[in-house]
């Protein structure tokens, strides 16, 4: 049983986004609407996604542009916060990612209860915001030493606006997330967010950790959930579902119905707990 069986009960989960406008010290941030506006922002999306069949939510910073890889104490006190009060309105399991650091993400979810994070854990890149290294060993050090064992880790492998310094085949990169490093789950991903996942390097990378998760994690629409569900256990999906399909927009409840409707019409997912395995 892997991680997303024990999350959502059932074999294949739809994850979706609940994104976050910019953050208090951010450049985009709404200084006149302050936290109750990104609250409110946060919670119109929260309540569409409450009324459907997605599998669970994920809490995430996506408009905290220019993005870094060490954020500061602003950000962590008002996801903590945010979070925490937004988490008691929905019944889905819920996780965050604070954009893009381990550690932060992990103080988050284990201050306010969440089930798992999302992060670039493992590797180093060269990208839109400079060099950006990781430390794994410090990451999974810090989850113990707070006490947030029971948080489960989801790998984003191939980092969105960056190219790894030394590239390896994504096999290898996803064998090894798993083996050396204690990732629960592996996330595939496009070059940049709302852009879609490359689906051999999504078979490579499951071929590769066999009954581990693997999850396709941007660029997936009704056209391709389908495809990209056959071959992976798991979907996150955000633009999509949002109005006109802009990242920045609030969410189309028609959208987030038509991405549904195309997965369970595919045969590779369908709604509600169902531990046994899905048929397509």
């Amino acid at each position: 049983m892997n991680v997303l069986h024990s999350l959502f009960e059932k074999p294949k989960a739809i994850i979706a986004m609940a994104h976050f406008p910019a953050m208090p010290g951010q450049p985009l941030h709404d200084e006149r609407g302050g936290v109750p506006a990104i609250l409110d922002a946060v919670r119109r999306d929260l309540e569409v996604l409450n009324a459907s069949d997605v599998d669970g939510i994920l809490f995430c910073n996506e408009n905290d542009r220019p993005y870094r890889t060490r954020v500061g104490p602003e950000t962590v006190a008002t996801m903590a916060a945010a979070v925490a009060y937004l988490g008691r309105e929905t019944d889905k399991p819920w996780g965050v990612d604070v954009l893009w650091d381990p550690v932060a993400a992990i103080a988050v979810a284990k201050a306010t209860g969440a089930r798992f994070v999302r992060e670039v854990f493992t590797g180093t890149y060269a990208g839109d915001f400079g060099m950006w290294n990781t430390d794994p060993a410090e990451s999974l050090r810090f989850r113990h030493r707070i006490g947030a064992d029971d948080v489960r880790l989801f790998f984003n492998i191939t980092a969105e606006f960056a190219a790894p310094v030394a590239p390896r085949p994504i096999g290898v990169v996803a064998r090894g997330a798993v083996f050396s490093s204690l990732a629960d789950a592996i996330c595939v991903s496009g070059a940049i967010t709302g852009v879609g996942v490359d689906v051999e390097a999504l078979r490579e990378a499951k071929e590769a950790v066999g009954d581990t998760a693997v999850i396709a994690n941007t660029g997936v629409r009704p056209e391709t959930i389908g495809l990209l569900m056959s071959v992976a256990d798991g979907v996150i999906v955000g633009t999509s579902l949002k109005y006109d399909g802009v990242t920045w927009n609030p969410v189309d409840s028609a959208r987030v119905s038509g991405l549904l409707e195309a997965a369970s019409t595919a045969g590779v997912w369908q709604p509600g707990r169902v531990v046994e395995s899905v048929t397509g």
